[in-house]
């Protein structure tokens, strides 16, 4: 996802098939079809008018600020010298949820950016608009707390653990919430890989100090997107323990194990949280 293959013309297909070691792809991952250079085939790939939610840009809407946006894009990360990991999709068919590393230059050396886009589609298969998740702090050392992108949904109710483990969060249950993954899981917060946190004792560790602020982290849930393996939940962050937060937007990927349980929980969000020491 999200980009529509037969759009592109056969040699850039073909350069992003080779990127991908695949003979043939459903869909076009996001950076490789914004660094294909054939904005057209972008554009084409949206239902209506080109519609973009990201970090930094803010919205990005219509076919001349989408053109513009891919131009700046392609000139920053080709100023990084980036390179762009593929990490996961999760894919139904009213959305699909893309999750990249993007390695990078940064003001004190290489960086692994986590990215993860969310895109709606239409009954068609193409682009409603694309939202873009991830933190700045490994660009900046600042968080740059987000405004919501999506309203709450009430009627959502993720299903088997995932659901459990939500409950747990909002409650600030630190059992709870480890219950819900295997021995051997891992959770990585927003601000990468330095920041994983594997097995019982380090997610036990991990959920202590985030419930330290007398209480759970409650969450609006805004789409879930479930494809059975893996579920992401859009969301926006309204209270961390006792500090009550304007809300903020988030996705988080859930992966189930073998053993029902969660094998990994991977979040992007910009949050600074309430918490001495942090």
């Amino acid at each position: 996802m999200p980009w529509i293959p037969e759009l592109f013309s056969a040699p850039a297909l073909a350069r992003i098939q080779d990127e991908h070691r695949r003979e043939r792809l459903a869909s076009v991952p996001f950076f490789s079809g914004l660094r294909a250079g054939e904005t057209d085939a972008l554009i084409g790939s949206f239902a209506g008018e080109p519609e973009v939610h990201h970090p930094v840009r803010g919205r990005v809407k219509g076919a001349r600020a989408f053109g513009r946006f891919v131009d700046d894009t392609n000139a920053w990360l080709a100023e990084r010298n980036a390179v762009v990991e593929d990490v996961d999709v999760t894919l139904t068919p009213a959305r699909g949820v893309e999750e990249v590393l993007v390695h990078l230059d940064g003001d004190q050396g290489r960086v692994a950016l986590p990215v993860a886009l969310a895109a709606d589609h239409d009954e068609e298969g193409r682009i409603v608009e694309v939202r873009v998740y991830f933190s700045t702090w490994p660009l900046t050392g600042r968080h740059a707390i987000r405004l919501p992108l999506l309203q709450p949904d009430p009627e959502l109710h993720e299903a088997d653990v995932v659901g459990e483990y939500q409950r747990a969060l909002a409650a600030g249950d630190v059992e709870g919430t480890v219950a819900a993954f295997e021995p051997d899981a891992s959770v990585r917060e927003p601000a990468g890989d330095a920041y994983v946190h594997r097995g019982t004792d380090e997610l036990r560790a991990l959920f202590t100090l985030f419930f330290s602020n007398g209480g759970g982290i409650p969450l609006e849930h805004c789409t879930v997107t479930d494809d059975g393996r893996a579920c992401a939940l859009e969301y926006n962050v309204v209270a961390w323990g006792a500090t009550e937060l304007p809300p903020e937007a988030g996705i988080a990927v859930y992966v189930r194990g073998e053993s029902g349980k969660l094998a990994a929980a991977r979040i992007y969000d910009d949050s600074d949280p309430p918490l001495t020491g942090v």
